[in-house]
């Protein structure tokens, strides 16, 4: 890993430490081809919604009302105006299907996230699609580390 993988991955681990819910701790950190950062975000609850509203004994009830890091990091640069195409994304956590459909519709032209991660088997199915959904749609998929 070269030292600005390393620097953003760290940054992106510090930042989802922001999140309301220690159980969905992921950050994200939208870098810009001169390796500015343009966008953050971590997974969280969506404006409006009280952590005690949101704090339900399911968790498939619960995941639709978390905001996932790499749909807050596009929502964060869409309210300031700025443009995530050609930008690489570092995440702490492979993207799901539903953030990699929204990293294909900012532009994002890699995605990068730590190597070595343990997946848990019930989400194995889901990475995997979401692996070939962002390959497919040329954006690059690299672990680092």
């Amino acid at each position: 890993m070269d030292k600005w993988d390393r620097r953003f991955v760290e940054l992106a681990a510090h930042i989802a430490t922001w999140s309301k819910d220690p159980s969905t701790q992921v950050g994200c950190v939208v870098v810009g081809p001169d390796r500015e950062i343009r966008s953050t975000g971590f997974n969280g609850f969506p404006r409006g919604i009280e952590d005690s509203e949101a704090r339900l004994t399911d968790r498939d009830q619960k995941y639709p009302l978390i905001c996932h890091a790499e749909e807050n990091a596009i929502m964060h640069a869409a309210r300031v105006g700025v443009s995530l195409k050609s930008c690489v994304a570092y995440v702490t956590w492979p993207p799901c299907t539903r953030c990699a459909r929204s990293l294909i519709q900012a532009g994002v032209r890699e995605v990068c996230f730590p190597a070595g991660l343990e997946i848990p088997e019930r989400w194995l199915e889901d990475f995997d699609l979401s692996t070939h959904m962002l390959a497919e749609s040329g954006v690059l998929v690299r672990q680092v580390g």
